[in-house]
């Protein structure tokens, strides 16, 4: 199985202006991005390498990208 990145804006398809607008005006919305963008990096680059971690180190980041994931998106529909 491939292993594939969750860039955000693939995430929300639908709100790309949206995010295009937050990203430059809010610096607050921009922080969550950076954020979400450097976990998913993370994520990615211990996935595709043979460097072990543990389960719950990488639970812990998951759990993370989706908690700003759902951050990113409360703003998004607000």
């Amino acid at each position: 199985m491939p292993i594939s990145r969750h860039p955000i804006e693939e995430e929300f398809p639908e709100h790309f202006f949206k995010l295009r607008d937050l990203k430059k005006h809010d610096a607050s919305f921009s922080s969550l991005i950076s954020e979400y963008d450097l976990t998913d990096k993370k994520i990615h680059g211990l996935e595709s390498t043979l460097v072990p971690v543990s389960d719950s180190h990488m639970g812990e980041l998951k759990r993370r990208r989706l908690s700003l994931k759902e951050a990113i998106q409360q703003q998004l529909v607000n």
